[in-house]
């Protein structure tokens, strides 16, 4: 990895915020009126990271409810409790400031590439004093296809004019690392995100890093 980068690509959730606590709010709020318990923030974590549709479905599966008789039902609902809470509950990760500022500094052109679906992803960005770092936004509902699909990397080298070797993606999961490897992007993992309840090490990054701002090029 001592190729010279063009751009980066950093993923959202669990990557530069820390949203479990907005997750939790809207689901539950969402359980609530639908009748049905409420789920742990230990599942929430274990779930996230593919996409609102599937979170919905899984939760939905979780309390023991027909994920496909009430998914209609359910996701106006967890839209709106979504965007009525979108920020309050999270937190940016430390380090996440500071990594993005120095990315910035680099001359690179940033694109923020999230499963989450782009009218939350945007706001979120906003609230948290990020959005000005990124050039493009694109969320899970920008392309026909999500992480851990290579299409939405492809599509956001095309957008922010870069070659995918030379186009670093930052995530949290195993998802940003499948993506990325079908896409002919080197990837670095954070160690502190949401994947899946496995070890970030087994998804075979290019590197593992605790804080965004610990990320040094070349590897």
């Amino acid at each position: 990895m001592f190729a010279p980068l063009q751009a980066a690509i950093v993923d959202l959730d669990g990557t530069l915020v820390d949203t479990v606590g907005d997750f939790e709010l809207a689901l539950n709020r969402m359980l609530d009126e639908l009748g049905l318990p409420q789920v742990p923030r230990a599942f929430i974590e274990r779930t996230v990271g593919k996409g609102s549709e599937h979170l919905i479905r899984s939760t939905l599966l979780a309390v023991g409810a027909d994920a496909e008789a009430l998914a209609d039902r359910a996701w106006p609902l967890y839209q709106r409790h979504y965007l009525a809470i979108n920020g309050q509950a999270s937190r940016v990760y430390p380090g996440a400031l500071e990594g993005l500022q120095r990315l910035a500094a680099a001359g690179l052109p940033l694109a923020c590439l999230t499963n989450k679906p782009g009218a939350f992803a945007r706001p979120l960005l906003a609230a948290k004093g990020l959005d000005g770092f990124f050039s493009q936004v694109f969320g899970g509902d920008a392309f026909a296809r999500k992480k851990p699909d290579p299409l939405p990397l492809l599509e956001t080298c095309r957008a922010l004019g870069s070659v995918p070797a030379r186009t670093l993606m930052i995530g949290d999961s195993s998802n940003d690392a499948q993506a990325a490897r079908a896409a002919g992007c080197p990837v670095v993992l954070v160690d502190y995100g949401y994947n899946h309840g496995q070890p970030v090490q087994a998804s075979a990054p290019d590197a593992v890093i605790s804080r965004l701002d610990a990320l040094r090029w070349p590897l």
